[in-house]
């Protein structure tokens, strides 16, 4: 039955909420203030009629991204969408009963994306398409323009559908184009490709190789294994000019880089060593090492020894020393961070714990956490604030723009 539901909140999952009488209703794509008609089914609506749109609806920027689910937020206005991510941030730390200074998030610009993973399957003309899933579907949405990713990334779509046709040789083969655009190039990583069926012939090899040549790639390569590279890849970090690993980690857009590192080189200055856990290739590693020297670490040796190729290319910095070590298997002991009177640290989504109660024996003053979920940096952070460090304030930014993720630098001190 048809019901008429008033949105009174917007969820943490980025639905919009309506409180009836039979309990909360989730509505995905309605914003709070509207009032909409729709059929309900177990607390859920999957389409909605607007009786009553909010002021803060805007058009859409991509009808392809709606129907994907990529960019569930981008109809809402930005001052309440940055506002509401501010809002999760600071009801997280509460449910953990931590209260700080949450500032304002701060907003990434559209169309600075720097990586996009996009699915590659033959439609049934033969024609290549790229693109993403549909919600709850394996159905393959095409996207032909990108309003959240570099241009650059954008104009390349048609040479990567090109690529694509190569690896799809096989009927079980799902490829997924993962694309970064580093200062030298766009460097193309192919992953899903079938290899139990006999793999890949030389001449479908040798047809990918021509395709990523004729598109100007940087690199080709397949499951981390390159192809082919007509130029290094690299990225810069601070004064150093690094090069990237075939399908290394690397920030989403370089403006939320800048906001990210700002913040914890302004936190870590007057301290002498730095200890910078989950470094990857040196993001924060080479910005810290203009104010102190720098002891670096992380599980992935390919990104540890991008980081020291690094190093030959920067001049004027402190010492930088880095080893590749599993933080949750082995974590730093205060034995191993003796000297360090700061720490940064930039976990995976599953967070840092077993690193994290590591510190309180630490002579660290101050502790930077960097996450990308709000969730697990609560946690951790309660273990902090236990042990005697003040959550100084945390800074939400909005790397993912439109969507429900949430990335936070959260400043310590002891």
């Amino acid at each position: 039955m048809t019901q008429t539901l008033t949105i009174t909140r917007m969820g943490h999952q980025g639905d919009g909420i309506a409180d009836t009488p039979n309990g909360a209703v989730f509505v995905p794509g309605a914003l709070p203030g509207e009032v909409v008609s729709a059929v309900v089914e177990n607390g859920r609506v999957e389409s909605f009629e607007i009786i009553e749109a909010s002021a803060d609806r805007r058009p859409n920027f991509s009808d392809a991204y709606a129907e994907c689910g990529v960019a569930p937020l981008q109809h809402w206005a930005d001052a309440p969408y940055l506002e509401w991510k501010r809002d999760v941030v600071l009801h997280t730390l509460k449910r953990e009963g931590l209260e700080t200074e949450i500032e304002a998030t701060v907003a990434t610009p559209p169309a600075t994306r720097r990586r996009i993973a996009l699915h590659a399957r033959r439609g049934p003309n033969g024609r290549i398409l790229l693109g993403f899933k549909a919600r709850r579907s394996w159905r393959l949405v095409e996207i032909r323009d990108c309003p959240v990713s570099d241009p650059a990334l954008v104009a390349a779509f048609p040479a990567m559908a090109r690529v694509a046709d190569a690896f799809l040789v096989h009927p079980k083969s799902a490829p997924t184009l993962h694309a970064t655009l580093t200062d030298t190039g766009i460097d193309l990583d192919v992953t899903g490709v079938e290899k139990r069926s006999g793999g890949l012939s030389a001449d479908q090899i040798a047809k990918a190789i021509a395709a990523a040549a004729e598109g100007g790639f940087a690199r080709l390569s397949l499951d981390g294994d390159t192809l082919v590279m007509e130029r290094q890849p690299r990225i810069t970090f601070g004064r150093a000019s690094v090069p990237i690993p075939a399908g290394g980690f690397l920030q989403a857009s370089p403006a939320a880089e800048a906001a990210m590192v700002e913040r914890a080189v302004a936190a870590v200055k007057g301290s002498k060593k730095v200890a910078d856990l989950f470094c990857g290739a040196g993001t924060f590693t080479f910005p810290l090492a203009e104010v102190a020297s720098v002891m670096a670490a992380d599980s992935a040796a390919s990104s540890i020894a991008a980081l020291k190729a690094g190093l030959s290319t920067a001049q004027g910095l402190k010492g930088i020393e880095a080893q590749a070590r599993d933080l949750f298997r082995r974590p730093l002991s205060p034995y191993d961070l003796k000297g360090c009177d700061a720490i940064v640290m930039d976990p995976p989504r599953a967070g840092a714990l077993e690193q994290t109660q590591q510190l309180p024996g630490t002579k660290a003053s101050v502790v930077v956490g960097v996450s990308c979920n709000p969730q697990t940096f609560a946690r951790d952070a309660r273990v902090l604030v236990d042990a005697g460090f003040t959550l100084e304030k945390v800074t939400p930014i909005d790397q993912f723009i439109w969507s429900t993720h949430i990335e936070l630098v959260g400043v310590f001190r002891r």
